[in-house]
């Protein structure tokens, strides 16, 4: 059984809101929690990584693109239960703000695929709960 099914503590991760003029990245998760559903990159904090370091190395892992964090957007409770009420999944995420450094985006490790979006096109997404409770919370802002 992963640490992340069922776990004994919360875990910590990172998302990566990552500005190409209008346009933001998204991807399409590989693995669960929400496989299949778009959202920004993101993932796991490693043990001895700053949030900050997690974040560039996740926007690297999952786009190929270098990114420069420019400051913390908000941070997300992503709790889901099973059909018992049990607690499948527990995470904190903390979302970044970021820009392109450099780099060619190319979907890899955790991403099925991934692609720039106007923000009125968001619409045409099947959105991750976490991704859409980080744009009602920014609203304008994101």
């Amino acid at each position: 059984m992963s640490r992340r099914l069922y776990p004994q503590r919360p875990i910590v991760g990172v998302g990566v809101r990552i500005k190409k003029g209008d346009e933001i990245l998204l991807i399409r998760r590989a693995a669960e929690p929400d496989k299949g559903l778009w959202s920004i990159p993101g993932g796991l904090v490693e043990v001895g990584e700053r949030l900050r370091e997690a974040a560039a190395r996740e926007a690297l892992e999952e786009t190929g693109l270098t990114v420069e964090i420019m400051r913390r957007l908000a941070v997300i409770d992503k709790i889901i239960r099973d059909e018992e009420s049990r607690v499948k999944y527990h995470f904190i995420i903390v979302d970044y703000l970021a820009r392109r450094v450099s780099g060619e985006l190319c979907a890899s490790d955790d991403a099925l695929e991934a692609r720039w979006v106007s923000p009125d096109g968001l619409g045409l997404y099947e959105l991750s709960p976490s991704f859409r409770d980080l744009l009602d919370r920014l609203g304008a802002e994101f």
